[in-house]
């Protein structure tokens, strides 16, 4: 078991403070610091027998129950195994990095040491490997008992960092990503074999240092987002983070082909905004539609901008950008079918925040096609990332399920709810009651039996 040591230093830390505990640390963002194994889950309803897998969720657990910025916390998964319409188990883990390792450990110890991350924002599976991610350090290798491996490097070619969020082509296999950095190059496009190898590392030109959260894929082409979250080690004071915005740095989109090199890009000035997280982006002739939760800012003292859904259209043979707003909602953490990243897509899930509030009171499903919505209703629960899996026995893009992690306040504990995606507005075809509150979290995964 690993318990809360809140040392009196940290203490002290919070007394001058003298501020209120920020939302990320109490409530449901509050840590937890028991690793538990639970086999014996109770189960309202019926779990599809189609699903056979686990579904993995990573998240920020400041393991000392401090940190200065949500995103800074150690990582820790938790995970649920389903199999033949049972649920099998529950564990959460910290991934024991060299940074969680280390008891002296803080943000500016892991700077230019790519082993020591917190990977505490992502979990996915590739070339029979499951990675816990972060984007400012190397990859970890956990099994699937979420015990921890060790760094993945890539047999020693990985010298920078790599995004939490690559993109698996699902017509190659590919798993494409990039690093950012604070010193040039500014950014690094990686393209890595289904097999597991990384073949090609090419050094992209930007301005200037910027957060790169997230990044988009096509069939044929990636598309950077070079928007100004710029890195000021300033920002410790405002935001927690060595970021801020700065508008006059500029806003674009660079489209490059997925084999090609900085001399392929073509640049286009977007309306200065923040993007933590696209929908999906595919080819439409000369065209490229990019879906993506658009924030008007972020790290920006005194301002609380909402990811609303947005559309843009790049135009390559007029070289325009056009915008279109698609929903008035906040919505984040979005998700399409697998089978449909950088393909065109009809349907998209995302989390659909409460108002005034830092989690998800239900999910959407929109329909892209008929330009229209529905909403699940959690009804009480505080939601967290939307994954949609799908029904390996059935065509249609929206036949599968949705699955998340829901915390219910009025039992202080947590379970997993699973809707069918084609009736979305239904009650769940299944709750996992867990026995323990899983925190709210960051991002996750369905990982399939023979990943």
């Amino acid at each position: 078991m690993i318990h809360a040591i809140l040392d009196m230093g940290m203490a002290k830390k919070m007394s001058e403070a003298k501020q209120e505990i920020p939302f990320w640390l109490k409530d449901n963002f509050a840590p937890v610091f028991e690793e538990t194994s639970t086999t014996e889950l109770k189960v309202v309803g019926q779990i599809p027998r189609e699903l056979n897998g686990r579904l993995l969720r990573n998240g920020a657990n400041p393991k000392s129950g401090w940190s200065d910025h949500w995103f800074l916390g150690d990582g820790m998964l938790h995970g649920v195994e389903i199999r033949d319409g049972n649920a099998n188990w529950y564990k959460n883990r910290y991934v024991k990095t060299p940074m969680f390792l280390d008891p002296n450990s803080d943000v500016m110890s892991s700077l230019g040491d790519m082993s020591r991350s917190t990977a505490n924002t992502h979990v996915i599976h590739h070339a029979g490997k499951i990675m816990a991610l972060e984007e400012g350090h190397w990859p970890f290798i956990i099994d699937d008992q979420l015990e921890t491996i060790g760094p993945n490097n890539y047999e020693g070619k990985l010298k920078g960092s790599m995004t939490a969020h690559p993109k698996i082509c699902p017509e190659t296999g590919e798993l494409l990503a990039f690093g950012y950095s604070m010193t040039p190059p500014y950014l690094t496009y990686l393209r890595i074999s289904a097999s597991g190898k990384l073949v090609q590392i090419e050094p992209i030109s930007v301005k200037g240092a910027t957060m790169i959260h997230d990044f988009n894929v096509t069939r044929d082409h990636v598309i950077f987002m070079d928007l100004p979250a710029v890195w000021n080690l300033e920002g410790m004071a405002e935001t927690g983070l060595p970021v801020l915005w700065d508008e006059s740095y500029g806003a674009r989109l660079g489209v490059m082909p997925r084999d090609g090199g900085d001399q392929d890009i073509t640049w286009y000035e977007i309306d200065p905004c923040y993007v933590f997280h696209p929908l999906n982006s595919y080819e439409d002739g000369e065209k490229i539609i990019i879906d993506v939760c658009r924030m008007d800012d972020t790290m920006k003292p005194g301002s609380s901008s909402p990811p609303l859904l947005f559309r843009w259209v790049i135009d390559r043979s007029k070289g325009t950008v056009t915008e279109t707003q698609l929903d008035d909602r906040m919505a984040d953490f979005p998700r399409v079918c697998d089978s449909k990243v950088g393909l065109k897509h009809q349907y998209g899930y995302c989390a659909a925040f409460a108002p005034s509030k830092p989690f998800a009171d239900g999910f959407l499903k929109y329909d892209l096609e008929k330009n229209n919505s529905a909403f699940h209703n959690l009804r009480g629960g505080q939601g967290s990332e939307p994954v949609f899996v799908k029904n390996p026995e059935d065509e249609l893009e929206d036949s599968g399920w949705i699955l998340s992690y829901v915390f219910r306040p009025e039992t202080e504990t947590s379970e997993i709810v699973i809707l069918n995606a084609q009736e979305f507005e239904e009650e769940p075809v299944a709750r996992i009651q867990l026995p323990v509150r899983v925190p709210a979290g960051f991002h996750g995964n369905w990982v399939p039996d023979g990943y």
